[in-house]
């Protein structure tokens, strides 16, 4: 159940409200909390975003609290919107340290980290997390089509609250598929242009001949 007043409770902690009043910003983050500026819900549009993403970082912690962040990457749509509160994906066989599955036994808060950096945006998706094990199904459901990686488990996330970030200090990058698209996209029409130069000229050649 959840106990917190905002969805944004679950990262503004007594202290860090302490702080922000302190250096002057919990004023603001007050009218947002008013306003309801956190959601807890995947909205339609959030959903149509992570199931674009190809990459995505999951952060943990161990019983003593202590932190540890792993990326986990995969074609489009590897994030799949199971609802409104639950993300899944396949965990592919990897190095075997399970520091994430160790770490979600002993304390099964989680986070998610999206950034898209051609579009230059960010997501904070605060939540808990487990690991299915036993469920075949769900791990084919889960599982790319076509994708060369070898399904081990399931991660299951549960959201609890999420926020967008401003896009400020992102650098732009993009996609290496998208780039080499873009290039084939371009040398095509020079080739086209090129190939019409010659008609043309070809045309005019022989209208000044006669």
């Amino acid at each position: 159940m959840n106990m917190h007043a905002f969805a944004s409770d679950v990262a503004f902690t007594p202290t860090i409200k302490a702080i922000q009043a302190r250096k002057g910003s919990r004023q603001s983050y007050a009218r947002v909390e008013e306003r309801g500026g956190w959601q807890s819900a995947i909205t339609p549009d959030l959903a149509a975003f992570i199931e674009m993403q190809t990459s995505v970082f999951l952060s943990t912690a161990n019983g003593d609290g202590q932190p540890y962040i792993q990326h986990r990457g995969g074609p489009a749509g590897f994030l799949r919107v199971l609802d409104e509160k639950t993300i899944g994906f396949a965990d592919f066989l990897g190095n075997k340290q399970f520091i994430t599955q160790g770490n979600l036994a002993d304390n099964p808060r989680a986070f998610l980290f999206l950034i898209d950096y051609m579009t230059r945006q960010r997501i904070k998706i605060w939540g808990t997390a487990r690991v299915v094990e036993d469920d075949p199904e769900l791990r084919a459901r889960l599982m790319p089509r076509d994708y060369r990686a070898r399904p081990e488990q399931v991660i299951l996330f549960t959201v609890s609250a999420w926020d967008a970030n401003c896009p400020q200090h992102i650098p732009q990058r993009f996609e290496a598929a998208d780039v080499a698209a873009a290039l084939g996209e371009r040398d095509r029409r020079i080739q086209h242009l090129e190939q019409e130069i010659a008609r043309l000229k070809g045309i005019s050649g022989a209208a000044a001949k006669e």
